[in-house]
């Protein structure tokens, strides 16, 4: 089993499960919808031209859901993608409903777990998720009911790896109780360190950390400290703030989302800017 660590925590790669090696900057597939996630994006093209061109890129991590769009999302990722590159690793997620723009409803009844996976299997034209994760716990039902849906199908052979979340740390332990969890994705970014707890216990764990709004949601991050870091590097703070991620944590793997060619090109430069100790530390005071 392949270590996901290296002895540089610099370290671009990880190793989803152990054996699904990815480059730590990928690509979160939920604004190529439209507004709200809802819908259709407002320029079809331009989202499948996002999506090849992440890949031409290098990045071979793509997190999306089901209900991003809702729906919308997986089939234009399998419209741009199909057939996949041998080591491109989708992950996807089930446990929400939609009923309208920027409303999301939890959704964790097993037999909804499973009929999620299912249509998202199809959608997404693939014969198994390599990582498919629980979208979010619902307090309606148990959560190790949730769970056992989530073991069921990796058992069949539908799903490779178990992820979870917007979970807490107790959460996590208990979805470690009953099988082994590659990866969490929870929201994270400089100024809100909330996750904190649990990113701890991922690094502890050798867990993923996929932090959701890892540039601070729509309205961004504005502090003078990382304005004043990205003007010494003649980059935006965006990219400051993702090449902070990928030193902060080894377990980080950030997912920024955009529909945006010339944004995600932006996004990408933080793969090849590399702060100093002071500046990782500076900018780790933000959300303090």
């Amino acid at each position: 089993m392949t270590d996901p660590f290296t002895a540089n925590e610099q370290s671009k790669t990880w190793g989803i499960g152990g054996d699904l090696p990815v480059n730590r900057l990928g690509f979160g597939a939920m604004r190529i919808t439209g507004p709200g996630i809802w819908g259709e994006p407002p320029d079809h093209d331009e989202a499948i031209r996002v999506l090849r061109r992440a890949v031409e890129l290098g990045v071979n991590f793509i997190d999306t859901a089901d209900s991003y769009g809702p729906f919308v999302s997986e089939r234009l990722i399998a419209e741009a993608l199909h057939p996949y590159p041998e080591d491109l690793v989708i992950a996807t997620k089930g446990g929400l409903l939609r009923d309208g723009p920027d409303q999301w409803r939890p959704d964790g009844r097993p037999q909804r777990i499973r009929a999620a996976c299912e249509e998202s299997l199809e959608r997404l034209k693939l014969q198994q998720i390599p990582l498919y994760q629980f979208h979010r716990p619902d307090p309606e039902v148990p959560f190790e009911d949730s769970m056992a849906a989530f073991i069921e199908l990796k058992d069949e052979g539908k799903i490779r790896h178990i992820g979870v979340s917007n979970v807490t740390d107790a959460q996590i332990s208990l979805a470690l109780s009953l099988t082994p969890i590659v990866s969490v994705q929870n929201r994270y970014n400089p100024t809100d360190r909330s996750s904190n707890d649990v990113l701890d216990r991922c690094e502890i764990e050798e867990i993923a950390f996929l932090p959701w709004a890892p540039i601070g949601g729509t309205g961004g991050v504005n502090d003078a400290t990382l304005n004043d870091i990205a003007d010494a590097h003649g980059v935006s703070p965006r990219v400051v703030i993702l090449a902070w991620m990928l030193a902060f944590s080894p377990c980080i793997v950030p997912i920024p989302g955009t529909g945006s060619v010339a944004h995600l090109e932006e996004n990408l430069k933080a793969n090849d800017l590399e702060l100093s100790p002071a500046e990782v530390s500076a900018l780790a005071g933000l959300g303090r």
